[in-house]
């Protein structure tokens, strides 16, 4: 059984898209406005996105800077981005909308999953910025579609979030922690080893993505780096 771990990277772009595939990302998350930390990229770019490359992307469900669902009529037009993505081909996401009390809106994200309709999608980092990790998870456990955890284990990134990293994948397959922990947020080539030896076998990169930062484009050489190292580490742990 193939062991090769999962590697995501974040596309602003079709010319971004296409390099990441040309470097071997497995699979892309889509967002506009990473000043914002993400929000969600126009139809028009999904679309040419998706007739540029052929492996699964995901697209990012935020309207606006933070972790709310936004004012009034905020859930009504998370829902309509949702069908509008659809309708352009998108088939995977990504969301996460938090309450005042740091802990999960579940109004919010249970009326945009209503209209994901069964798509698969991701718990975003919101996760890092709540009040209680574990409590978010029994909220979103058994939500329709939900598969992945993106997280850093820490608001800080994986630097801090590493201890947390490590115990959540030893849970693994408990109530509230079957699905796929996919770390990003600071992640750097230092961290794989000890990440790769706790089990976990899916990684998120961005700006790692980019020779120039968020001020380039994604550098397909920058992303055949980190394929070529998860790859390697993938054969050690097959040669064990």
């Amino acid at each position: 059984m193939s062991m090769r771990a999962v590697l995501e990277v974040i596309a602003l772009d079709a010319e971004d898209a296409v390099a990441a595939q040309a470097g071997g990302a497995d699979r892309l998350e889509l967002v506009t406005d990473m000043a914002a930390d993400g929000l969600t990229p126009p139809v028009a770019t999904v679309a040419a996105i998706r007739a540029a490359v052929d492996i699964p992307l995901r697209v990012m469900v935020r309207l606006a800077d933070g972790f709310a669902a936004g004012g009034a009529g905020g859930v009504d037009r998370l829902a309509g981005v949702v069908r509008d993505m659809r309708a352009a081909g998108a088939e995977e996401f990504v969301l996460g909308f938090l309450g005042a009390d740091g802990l999960v809106d579940m109004a919010a994200v249970e009326a945009v999953v209503g209209a994901l309709d069964g798509c698969p999608w991701t718990f975003h980092r919101a996760i890092d910025n709540s009040a209680d990790r574990d409590a978010v998870r029994k909220q979103l456990d058994g939500l329709p579609g939900l598969d992945t955890y993106l997280t850093a284990g820490a608001a800080g990134g994986v630097d801090a979030g590493l201890p947390t990293l490590v115990a959540e994948a030893a849970r693994a397959g408990r109530p509230g922690y079957e699905q796929r922990i996919m770390v990003g947020g600071g992640l750097r080539l230092e961290h794989l080893p000890p990440l790769r030896a706790a089990g976990i076998d899916a990684f998120h990169i961005g700006g790692a993505a980019r020779s120039d930062g968020w001020a380039g484009a994604v550098c397909a050489d920058a992303v055949a780096q980190w394929r070529s190292v998860l790859d390697g580490q993938n054969a050690e742990r097959l040669a064990v």
